[in-house]
């Protein structure tokens, strides 16, 4: 069974006069453990998509299901509360808390749920183990690199042992060589922590780096041929 199961997905949007459907009647399945990119010129409804499995957005029509949990039929408070636990998220632009150090970004997820102080910690070092950025936990983000920074914001989407953590544009403020650090921590990610990453790119050369290539064209899916990198 897939862990996600899109299912004749429509999404319109009013733009004055003219209604814009950036997703028409889309249908998707994405298994356990994959690493999928999701590509499209600007505007075509990659970041829409996106929000919309991470429970962010609401469609107008179809369903989506997310590990059994159908999650457009979820009341306002419901879908907070899946979200906050089946969700890890990064942004473009990491979205860090400039008074908080990097340990305190990557706690922030976990507040929001009942787990003790010391399990808090624990889960706060095996993330920025897994980012390599231990030795900066007391740094603010105004003290830290784009990367470093970047990395803190991974190392909050995973900190939860999320369901699924989606990417928007994750390399898309970076300078070439930091994009490419990135790139293969997120291939790390997927491979050795096994997580499901759904990531949105406009980059051929990031999105070579997924098990699995999308492009969103005129509201529809359609799969590519594989890529991988050198």
């Amino acid at each position: 069974m897939a862990l996600i199961e899109i299912r004749n997905l429509v999404k319109h949007y009013r733009q004055g006069d003219a209604t814009i459907t950036p997703l028409d009647d889309v249908d998707l399945e994405i298994d356990r453990g994959e690493f999928v990119a999701l590509m499209g010129h600007s505007g075509t409804g990659k970041s829409t998509l996106l929000n919309l499995v991470a429970g962010i957005d609401r469609a107008d029509a179809g369903s989506i299901t997310v590990a059994g949990a159908e999650i457009t039929a979820l009341g306002r408070n419901r879908l907070a509360a899946w979200r906050a636990r089946h969700i890890g998220y990064i942004f473009q632009t990491h979205n860090l808390v400039p008074v908080l150090t990097a340990y305190e970004n990557v706690e922030l997820p976990l507040l929001l749920t009942s787990m003790s102080r010391s399990e808090r910690r624990r889960r706060v070092g095996v993330a920025l183990e897994a980012v390599r950025l231990v030795d900066r936990a007391g740094h603010l983000p105004n003290q830290l690199s784009g990367g470093q920074e970047q990395r803190v914001g991974i190392a909050r989407a995973i900190v939860a042992d999320p369901t699924l953590v989606v990417a928007d544009e994750p390399t898309g403020s970076l300078d070439d060589t930091t994009s490419e650090q990135i790139m293969d921590l997120l291939v790390e990610i997927n491979r050795q922590l096994g997580a499901t990453l759904l990531m949105v790119t406009h980059d051929t050369d990031v999105a070579s780096i997924a098990k699995r290539r999308l492009r969103l064209e005129h509201g529809k899916i359609r799969e590519e041929a594989q890529m991988r990198r050198a």
